[in-house]
């Protein structure tokens, strides 16, 4: 099978796509036949020794996938051999065959395409959660999304709105304040053509009651100053490559909580409210109330040119893989 390789750590472009020998898969497993893999930024970071669990090379990154199973491994009965399935590991999915735990993957709902499938695990469970729980956004609140028209921050207004909330997307340009309002964003601001601060000040009445931030960078503590008292600023990452350093008393003098989400803790420490989300998660996908845009598709051949699109900051909605 073809896959796509990291032989050294570097930036997105140095991976290249070789041959490699099947993989079988053992107990509780079973071998999928890729038909999308999802790009994420993590797998950026991963292929620079920039995460916080790194990867010694070779290996081939990914990890949200869609697919046919092919062959189960010892003990497996569901899924079927044939039946179309969705779902994540932690490396391995830019490539022709992957194998999983069965245990962890998802039927593909009538109507979802690979892509869509492919793009819906990691992306929409991050948003999901950090906008239903970590903000504890209520329906007719005001939530603000920071980097809107990417891969956590389209799912993420597109999951306020179906929470009934009112959404203010903000992006880098006018093309993807074109995607976000498409995904049902009520209004936006493009940075650096308006002051943020004073700009959200007045398109939410005097203050966002949440606002989630996948971006960080210089932007974060402007959206953190546009809150209501005792608003919620949800930290989900730093796109941007920059940490941002927020002055305290601003905490203090508004009454905010500040809170960060991360995937792995939430899973850990927040068991039930995980169990829950991924329930109301999956009746979304299968019913089409939430539906991953794919903003482009590539070729396994051009997997490097695809991750580079996403670690530049690039991307419209969710890249995508097609072996």
């Amino acid at each position: 099978m073809r896959a796509a390789r990291c032989h050294a750590y570097g930036p997105p472009r140095s991976l290249c796509v070789e041959d490699l020998p099947t993989p079988r898969p053992g107990p509780g497993e079973v071998r999928i036949r890729v038909a999308a893999a999802s790009v994420n930024f993590p797998d950026a970071l991963l292929v620079a020794n920039r995460y916080q669990i790194p990867v010694p090379p070779p290996f081939t990154p990914g990890s949200d996938f869609a697919g046919t199973v092919v062959e189960q491994g010892p003990g497996v009965r569901e899924p079927a051999i044939g039946v179309a399935v969705y779902g994540s590991v932690f490396t391995g999915a830019y490539a022709e065959e992957v194998v999983a735990p069965a245990a962890g993957l998802q039927e593909v709902p009538a109507g979802v395409d690979p892509g869509e499938a492919a793009a819906f695990p990691t992306v929409y469970a991050t948003a999901y959660d950090a906008v239903r729980t970590t903000a504890a956004l209520e329906a007719g609140q005001t939530l603000v999304v920071l980097g809107a028209a990417g891969g956590v921050g389209s799912a993420a207004v597109q999951i306020g709105k179906q929470l009934g909330a009112r959404v203010v997307a903000c992006v880098s340009s006018e093309p993807k304040l074109a995607v976000a309002r498409s995904l049902g964003a009520d209004d936006g601001v493009v940075y650096g053509v308006e002051p943020l601060k004073e700009r959200l000040k007045e398109l939410t009445a005097g203050g966002a009651d949440a606002v989630i931030d996948p971006v960080g960078g210089r932007f974060a503590e402007e959206a953190l100053r546009a809150t209501r008292y005792g608003g919620r600023f949800v930290v989900v990452g730093f796109a941007s490559g920059d940490i941002p350093r927020i002055a305290l008393n601003l905490v203090l003098l508004k009454g905010l909580v500040v809170k960060g989400y991360e995937i792995a803790s939430f899973l850990t420490h927040e068991c039930d409210a995980a169990a829950r989300n991924r329930r109301e998660l999956r009746e979304h996908l299968a019913t089409g109330r939430l539906r991953p845009y794919v903003g482009a598709r590539y070729p396994l051949e051009r997997a490097a040119e695809a991750l580079a699109r996403v670690a530049e900051r690039r991307a419209h909605g969710k890249i995508v893989i097609e072996p």
